[in-house]
């Protein structure tokens, strides 16, 4: 009987982490999982299931701190690192770049000199958290050729961490890749992101407990993909003979107004969009009511219009697909966010017994 493998996943606390903790333990792994000291009890709500498994094993720790992530990868001497840490909210980067710049460029370095360090090239396997984030503007359908031109300080410190992971590569021998991954979505999604902002605020008119959901930018499309998914292609990619970098996309864009009206329609509610660039607003189309509406405050200084990956390497190489359509996605996360809110269904009953 072989070794069992033993995988460290910084940033276990997210979504990611949550869903491929669950994976890796199922495979066998014993997982180790860095998380932040100030991580809340909605935080460790994500690892609900596999909570004291005894296969599971938390550690306090941050990006920030090199000292702790030599210390932390020294005595667990992990055959998989999955770095998955640091601030992923392209808004909120804006506000606080330097912190970004310290937990996402250089948190990076921090990791991949601690493995060099210690003399783990041969051993330690290194998965990066890349980002679509890092082409910004540049024109799609983005693979891993295209020109990178970011639009915020998240998606220039990933980048600073993207081209480290590539110099450790090959300067270093580590087998560490790049996951280049477009929008990915859950019912563990943070409530500071704008698909789990809609869903729960649809969830919340339908259970009659909020009046209408302000948005920004409704016109701006991404690739939005479900974090299930995503995460075995993760996993995948460390376990090729050859490190690489590999874009996980679905190939299919759709607008922040889609995800809205898809959510609506879920909940039994027919939309109509009336209105241009801030005058912009959704009612229902059988009784007028306004639903949603667009607020400035939501808009970034500087924004990406359109995110849409070409997957065609991971397909051809890893042999990966994403299995879980948009519609199943917008389901999925819709079930769990009507049941939170008390809606009566998942299909709206509550909400269009309140509207007649």
């Amino acid at each position: 009987m072989g070794t069992r493998k033993t995988a460290l996943i910084t940033g276990i606390t997210g979504q990611d982490g949550a869903y491929l903790a669950r994976f890796l333990i199922d495979k066998g792994y014993d997982v180790h999982g860095l998380r932040r000291y100030d991580a809340g009890d909605n935080d460790l709500a994500r690892l609900d299931g596999i909570a004291g498994h005894r296969r599971l094993h938390l550690h306090y720790g941050d990006m920030t701190d090199g000292g702790g992530l030599f210390s932390l990868i020294h005595s667990i001497k992990p055959h998989e690192i999955y770095n998955l840490a640091g601030l992923s909210q392209v808004q909120v980067s804006f506000a606080v770049p330097e912190y970004t710049a310290d937990a996402d460029a250089l948190g990076v370095l921090r990791l991949l000199e601690a493995v060099k360090g210690m003399g783990l090239a041969a051993k330690t396997r290194v998965y990066q958290a890349s980002t679509s984030e890092m082409f910004g503007n540049a024109p799609g359908p983005h693979n891993e050729n295209s020109p990178f031109a970011p639009c915020s300080p998240y998606g220039t410190a990933k980048l600073f961490g993207y081209w480290t992971v590539r110099n450790y590569r090959d300067a270093y021998g580590l087998h560490a890749s790049n996951g280049i991954l477009f929008n990915h979505e859950s019912p563990l999604r943070g409530q500071e992101f704008v698909t789990r902002k809609i869903t729960r605020a649809v969830a919340a008119i339908a259970a009659g407990s909020q009046e209408k959901l302000m948005l920004g930018n409704l016109d701006a499309r991404r690739d939005w993909g479900h974090a299930a998914d995503f995460v075995e292609g993760m996993w995948l990619m460390l376990q090729q003979d050859k490190p690489d970098d590999y874009v996980l996309a679905t190939g299919n864009a759709y607008s922040v107004r889609d995800f809205a009206g898809a959510a609506f329609a879920y909940a039994g509610v027919p939309v109509i969009w009336r209105g241009r660039g801030p005058q912009e607003c959704a009612f229902d189309a059988r009784n007028g009511r306004m639903l949603a509406q667009v607020d400035p405050q939501f808009f970034r200084p500087v924004d990406v219009h359109e995110l849409i990956g070409d997957a065609s390497k991971a397909r051809r190489v890893l042999k990966w697909q994403p299995r879980i359509t948009f519609e199943a996605l917008i389901r999925d996360m819709m079930d769990a966010d009507l049941a939170e809110a008390g809606a009566i269904s998942a299909h709206g009953a509550s909400f269009a017994d309140a509207a007649e």
